[in-house]
């Protein structure tokens, strides 16, 4: 096989590869069309699955028969793609980046097929991986990671025929917790082993603990402390338990939970540069540093931290489809930036929601800030109005300057999306004290007269004054 140094189209047109065909990639592919058309630009896009452009996030709820149908959670199929002028090849894997020649090895799973593509611009949009731990039966028939359209339909398949109603969960992060909650819809018990103090590793233990009630609150056991140490199978090469040091969990099937990593082996083979947790580095443009006609986006990439001013990697669909919405735009010719994150996340257990933005305690300890901390009890109602629901909001404010640097919310209806008013606050820079005069919608029926994240800033301004000298 050889490559051609030039990487125009038959018309003369430039040629943009993308790596991914879900949330980044694709849309970097769709708004480069948008700006350029198939004479100026040709969009060749290598997807190694059977799908495109689908939430990912909406998995466990599909599981859980919250979603009766797959399809539902496909934004854009790959004909509606093709339609605008794409050229989206499923089932095909690319294998290789060759950088200096710029281009692109990709071999058909199916036929095993290999062949070279140029490129004149290059998107790489490969996303993460389930962390997958060697562990002795880590291979056993029944052990589910679940990251893609694919991964959610095997699972599926998998409870449909266990002989038994017994699953364990692995890691107690976001996946784990909702696949816990979508396994207990699906009539299984459920066990969750988790080698952390508390679930959602995202918030600090106390705030876990409130989700630790919640889960024993389904009938979900929670083991906390705890480090798998294999998992068992029987003769017919199916999993049928789940080991730790100290005990013994039977299972009929394993999700894996414990989070994931930047899928970013073909970058690192091509020689690109990753930062400190194995995601591409890209500037403000979202451009790989040091190579001017390579883009990266979504799940691949590290991102700044706004709140800490350290890079991180944080896989969601947001900021997926912001990157490749940025890429599209800059590739076609535009201009956009994205200048970070303050890691705002939601999820829920049940009636239970849980969200938070900014840092937690030991992010802060770790960025070298010192903080005050402080725990209000609130309702998402007046008191008095019907359906009126607790929540637990916690507050962390920088000690003198009084600068908001994180919230954790654990509650019911109403409590999740409060989160969004800090990350507002975050992302403006503002103090605890300059949040109290927020000019907040008020109604009984949708808050007291002090919104629960006032009263938490209110509290916080009182210990940042404290401790001014």
């Amino acid at each position: 096989m050889s490559m051609s140094r030039t990487s125009r189209g038959s018309n003369g047109a430039e040629r943009l590869v993308v790596i991914g065909g879900d949330a980044a990639g694709m849309s970097a592919a769709s708004q480069a069309r948008r700006l350029k058309g198939p004479d100026e630009l040709e969009i060749v896009a290598f997807e190694r699955g059977h799908f495109t452009s689908y939430s990912a996030c909406g998995i466990p709820y599909w599981v859980g028969g919250d979603v009766s149908e797959r399809d539902e959670l496909i934004a854009r199929t790959p004909q509606e793609h093709r339609a605008r002028g794409i050229d989206l090849r499923l089932r095909t894997e690319v294998t290789e980046i060759d950088v200096e020649k710029g281009g692109v090895r990709a071999r058909d799973v199916d036929s095993g097929e290999e062949s070279w593509t140029p490129y004149d611009k290059l998107v790489i949009a490969t996303g993460a991986r389930p962390i997958r731990p060697d562990l002795p039966g880590i291979d056993a028939l029944g052990v589910h990671g679940v990251q893609t359209l694919d991964d959610g339909q095997d699972l599926l398949d998998t409870l449909t025929s266990a002989r038994g109603r017994r699953a364990v969960v692995v890691g107690a992060g976001y996946i784990g917790v909702e696949m816990a909650e979508a396994l207990i819809n699906r009539g299984f018990e459920v066990t969750v082993v988790n080698r952390g103090r508390e679930p959602m590793s995202t918030l600090d233990p106390d705030m876990g603990r409130l989700v630790h009630r919640a889960m024993e609150g389904l009938g979900i056991t929670m083991v906390n402390d705890a480090e798998v140490t294999k998992l068992h199978m029987g003769e017919d090469g199916r999993v049928r338990a789940v080991a730790t040091a100290d005990a013994e969990y039977p299972a009929d099937v394993v999700v894996l939970g414990i989070g994931v990593r930047p899928e970013t082996a073909l970058a690192k083979a091509a020689g690109l540069p990753l930062g400190e947790h194995g995601g591409l580095l890209t500037d403000l443009a979202m451009r790989v540093r040091g190579h001017e006609n390579i883009w990266a986006g979504g799940d691949c990439v590290e991102v700044l931290d706004l709140v800490s001013g350290r890079e991180r990697h944080i896989a969601l669909g947001t900021h997926a489809n912001k990157h490749g919405q940025i890429i599209g735009a800059n590739v076609g010719g535009g201009y956009a930036t994205f200048p970070g994150v303050v890691g705002t996340a939601v999820s829920k257990v049940c009636d239970l929601e849980i969200a938070r933005t900014g840092l937690r305690e030991k992010d802060a300890r770790r960025a070298g800030l010192q903080f005050e901390t402080v725990t209000i009890e609130s309702t998402s109602r007046a008191r008095y109005y019907p359906s009126a629901s607790p929540m637990t909001v916690k507050m962390l404010a920088e000690r003198r300057t009084g600068r908001l640097l994180g919230v954790q919310i654990v509650g019911r209806e109403g409590a999740g999306k409060r989160v969004d008013i800090a990350a507002v606050a975050l992302t403006a820079g503002m103090t605890v004290e300059q949040m109290t005069a927020l000019d907040l919608g008020y109604a009984p029926p949708f808050s007291p007269v002090w919104d629960p994240v006032l009263v938490a800033a209110r509290k916080a301004a009182a210990a940042v004054r404290n401790k001014t000298p």
